[in-house]
């Protein structure tokens, strides 16, 4: 399969926020994204994004169009890489990230985690999920916050991706823990990082469409919830999100842009749901909801 990088050089403020463009203008195709310094002294930023099955000028065209040819300035360069594994190599040298007391990290860095902090190994992998996104980096901080503050009886992520959010849950909380997903390689993965982590008897997953599939019956009702998807599905499940937790919950949404917020609480407080916090991290936002007594 023929794989073009698509990549722009920018400071680093705007390469941020072109890759922020990139995501969301390609997010229905799902095509990976990676920002990184490409200066020795971070001045320089490079965004890029993988195209596939498609020639270097196509991919440039079609970037070009997505994000408007004035959305930046900085020169956009398309080229043609070898057949090998590019989702990985393009995530291969990021750093960890901190993300309260988690650290999420691959295994050329599995030395690195000081003593205290819970090491979530993820390797880049063909699922949403590393801890290097705004969206993951948010929820990683709110899980840890959420476990430090109560117990909860009945967990589940929600769009699992690598699993990263259900394993960390499931090593803070030493409990079971559900991880589904819409796509049958993300289940696969976030059960296989499970089992790498440590984790794999506290983890358990299948692969479901929404939540309406009968097998939820077997683990919820749940009273927390973790969903890191994209507004426009969690707008549509919030009636089916919300039939599958318990009377009193929480529940954590992200993969949202600043403003979807609005639309979002509407949606769930018509499910009963009442905004606990916000927290926004890199242009991206996450929001916690209770319901019931269950105030975090």
């Amino acid at each position: 399969m023929k794989t073009i990088r698509v990549r722009i050089v920018a400071e680093e403020l705007e390469a941020k926020r072109i890759s922020e463009i990139l995501a969301q203008a390609f997010e229905e195709e799902g095509n990976p994204v990676t920002i990184y310094e490409a200066s020795e002294d971070g001045k320089f930023w490079a965004a890029e994004i993988l195209l596939f099955d498609m020639e270097a000028d196509a991919a440039q065209a079609l970037v070009l169009d997505r994000v408007g040819s004035d959305a930046f300035a900085a020169p956009v360069e398309a080229e043609e890489l070898p057949d090998i594994n590019w989702v990985e190599k393009s995530l291969e040298g990021l750093k960890p990230v901190r993300a309260g007391r988690f650290l999420v990290h691959g295994s050329h860095d599995r030395d690195k985690v000081p003593p205290g902090a819970i090491g979530l190994e993820i390797e880049a992998a063909l699922a949403f999920g590393t801890g290097h996104h705004g969206t993951t980096a948010g929820c990683l901080e709110e899980v840890d916050r959420l476990l430090s503050l109560r117990e909860y009886d009945r967990i589940l992520d929600l769009g699992t991706g690598t699993g990263v959010l259900a394993i960390a849950a499931a090593l803070k909380a030493k409990q079971a823990v559900l991880a589904t997903d819409i796509d049958p390689v993300a289940t696969r993965t976030a059960l296989e990082n499970a089992a790498l982590n440590g984790a794999g008897h506290l983890v358990s997953g299948f692969t479901a469409n929404g939540v309406e599939d009968r097998r939820f019956g077997d683990y919820g009702p749940f009273d927390l919830v973790i969903a890191n998807i994209l507004a426009r599905p969690l707008m549509k499940m919030s009636k089916s999100i919300g039939a599958q937790m318990a009377r009193s919950a929480t529940l954590v949404l992200s993969g949202l842009r600043i403003e979807d917020g609005p639309r979002i609480l509407f949606a769930y407080r018509c499910q009963g749901f009442v905004l606990d916090r916000r927290r926004e991290k890199d242009g991206w936002l996450t929001l916690t909801l209770v319901r019931g007594r269950n105030q975090a």
